[in-house]
């Protein structure tokens, strides 16, 4: 009986613990998150003021690369990655310098029109600030991690506007195949009360219910199950492209704030030859193909090349609103393309791309539930989950953990980074399907 009391003491206390210390990195992060915004709204609204805001491109990537470079290297790319990397490598320890530049250098990066998210930026920040304040009360390196992973959760909740959908991306982000339960109260209350802050404070979300949804029948599940696929290897394209031109930049062997100018006149060439709604954040070419607005059927192409040239070539932010743009623009051309309706498959692939690019889909699956209604949620999960398996393993975040393989046929090293080219060992029985297209392919390759 005394163990029995003694275990229930023991959880009631450690709930009333992270209870209290969630519900104060929620405030804190929320706080930092509106501050934010309200900076970075203001910026982008006197430099769109002008008509060519983004000439000054250039010299934003430049000053970008220049702060990040000599005041906080780990400021560097879209934020999250390195947040991820911080957890797996150096139980959450962030150094404070972290947060004024990463705040200042996407502003810069944002305002003058680089292609990149604001999400990236306010989880990094959130978890600076998290391992400040576990630094400040003297905290163990496993009580750092979970403090850290709220800091992310509520980062993610406070910018998007979707409380439960950002407590539950902070978890499924660190891992392919695997969440930490231990953090899973923590990270939902920090989300809800950053949430709740920021809502306070008057920022205000976009939320887009949709007006109709088709009633269910077997042809419009295997539409959904189709666009799944085309999701996925979109996710696959997007991986692959910010991939190869990271790597084109890391050939050029020359002063980083350097590459910086080259990236900006790359971009507002990119920018003369199609257009501005591909560079910043996009929002209202999102809210264009929720509402069921044509675009150009190549509209997710150019946004994959230029979020990459920015993110690759010195600029500062977040890769999660690029990656619901082109998760919109894509379900966008896919609708026209088969005569389908555009705004609901804009939302599936705003979803759909979150889950195969970021290997999230259960956070993204409630997402779409948070942003567009109940109603669209058999859907959107289930092609979510199939863009997820679709993409393989690989992602915008190369930091992960691969926990479980996507296939019992794929071999994968458990608990190891994914690997840089993307590709694992697939495992074949003598006679079974993986076999027989096993041997197809060595025949393809050896020309017979």
């Amino acid at each position: 009986m005394s163990k029995r009391v003694l275990e229930e003491s023991v959880l009631f206390i450690s709930i009333l613990k992270w209870s209290i210390l969630a519900a104060f990195i929620g405030i804190i992060v929320g706080v930092s998150t509106t501050i934010f915004l309200r900076l970075l709204d203001i910026s982008i609204t006197l430099t769109t003021g002008f008509k060519y805001y983004y000439f000054f491109l250039p010299a934003a990537l430049f000053l970008s690369t220049l702060l990040v470079s000599y005041l906080a290297p780990e400021a560097r790319g879209h934020g999250t990655e390195k947040v991820i990397e911080a957890i797996h490598k150096r139980f959450g320890r962030i150094n404070p310098a972290v947060v004024p530049v990463k705040l200042v250098a996407t502003i810069v990066t944002l305002a003058m029109g680089g292609s990149a998210g604001k999400e990236g930026p306010c989880a990094q920040i959130g978890a600076g600030l998290s391992s400040i304040v576990a630094g400040l009360f003297r905290f163990g390196n496993k009580d750092r991690r979970k403090l850290v992973i709220c800091g992310i959760s509520s980062g993610f909740a406070a910018v998007f506007g979707t409380p439960i959908a950002g407590a539950m991306f902070g978890l499924e982000v660190l891992f392919i195949g695997g969440i930490l339960y231990d953090v899973l109260l923590p990270s939902f209350i920090a989300g809800i009360v950053a949430y709740q802050v920021t809502t306070f404070l008057g920022i205000t979300y976009f939320h887009e219910p949709l007006r109709f949804i088709p009633v269910f029948s077997s042809l419009f599940f295997v539409k959904v199950c189709l666009s799944g696929l085309f999701f996925g290897l979109c996710s696959f394209l997007f991986i692959e492209t910010l991939r190869y031109v990271n790597h084109l930049s890391s050939k050029i062997h020359i002063w980083e704030p350097l590459k910086g100018l080259i990236g900006g006149i790359s971009l507002v060439l990119l920018a003369t030859m199609f257009s501005t709604k591909y560079l910043g954040l996009g929002l209202e070419t999102i809210k264009t193909a929720l509402e069921g607005g044509s675009m150009p059927l190549s509209a997710f192409l150019v946004k994959m090349l230029s979020t990459s040239i920015t993110l690759s070539f010195g600029g500062s932010g977040g890769i999660v609103t690029p990656i619901f743009f082109i998760g919109a623009t894509s379900g966008n051309a896919f609708a026209h393309i088969f005569g389908l309706d555009p705004a609901i498959f804009s939302a599936i692939g705003m979803a759909s791309l979150l889950a195969g690019a970021a290997n999230t889909p259960i956070a993204a699956s409630i997402l779409a539930i948070e942003l567009f209604g109940a109603s669209v949620a058999p859907y959107a999960a289930v092609a979510c989950i199939i863009s997820f398996l679709m993409t393989g393993h690989r992602s915008v975040y190369p930091s992960q953990i691969l926990a479980v393989p996507k296939s019992p046929s794929i071999k994968i090293e458990k608990f190891k980074e994914i690997p840089e080219s993307g590709a694992l060992t697939i495992k074949t029985r003598p006679k079974s399907i993986i076999w027989f297209l096993s041997k197809i392919v060595d025949r393809i390759k050896k020309g017979k």
